[in-house]
């Protein structure tokens, strides 16, 4: 709004510099660029971000399945966070050792975490594995990686509204910087003697 103001000013003003006229040009030109240009590149960049996600999830659900683990015996082992008021969710689960059979149909054993509080033997969990039955993370799932889509897009427009408003703001300081040149550049033509009576008849 302020360069549309500025525009207007500047316009017929008989103070107008070239300079100023150009100021407003380009705080109108940065104002454009982030209304229109700023949108477009968030929405792309959720787009193009989703696409990839969502095909990482598909190949995650063809290459991850899973199975059912049975717990063997609790291991004893400490909490991932120490601290109780920064602890996380992962710090629930129990880590015990179990046995499971992997798509293959052969049979494993090993130490996994499982989302029990109080882990008995022969209770059962759910765990994911690869095809040959080793242990691997859950896979990710659509509304995350609409999120994680989300997020990106926003984070590519905000990048977008910083460059664009710090350009502008380079142009203006060289803008500014080629102005005071120029002051310089007058007052020393007009010399010391600027101020006195009769200088220069």
């Amino acid at each position: 709004m302020r360069a549309i103001v500025g525009l207007w000013r500047w316009r017929h003003n008989p103070l107008r510099r070239g300079t100023d006229l150009l100021e407003a040009w380009v705080a109108l030109a940065a104002l454009a660029l982030i209304v229109v240009a700023v949108p477009v590149t968030g929405v792309i960049a959720t787009q193009l971000t989703r696409d990839t996600l969502l095909a990482s999830v598909r190949e995650q659900r063809e290459a991850r399945h899973a199975v059912v683990g049975t717990v063997l015996r609790k291991v004893s082992a400490p909490p991932l966070d120490s601290d109780p008021e920064t602890s996380s969710a992962r710090d629930s689960h129990s880590r015990v050792l179990a046995r499971w059979t992997g798509p293959d149909g052969a049979d494993r054993q090993g130490v996994v975490a499982a989302d029990l509080r109080t882990p008995h033997p022969g209770d059962h969990f759910k765990l994911w594995t690869d095809e040959r039955g080793r242990v691997v993370g859950r896979p990710l799932d659509t509304a995350t990686a609409t999120t994680h889509a989300v997020l990106a897009g926003f984070g590519a427009a905000t990048a977008g509204a910083a460059l664009i408003e710090g350009t502008r703001r380079i142009v203006l300081w060289r803008m500014v910087r080629g102005r005071y040149a120029r002051w310089d550049r007058a007052w020393d033509r007009a010399g010391p003697d600027w101020g006195r009576t009769g200088t220069g008849s």
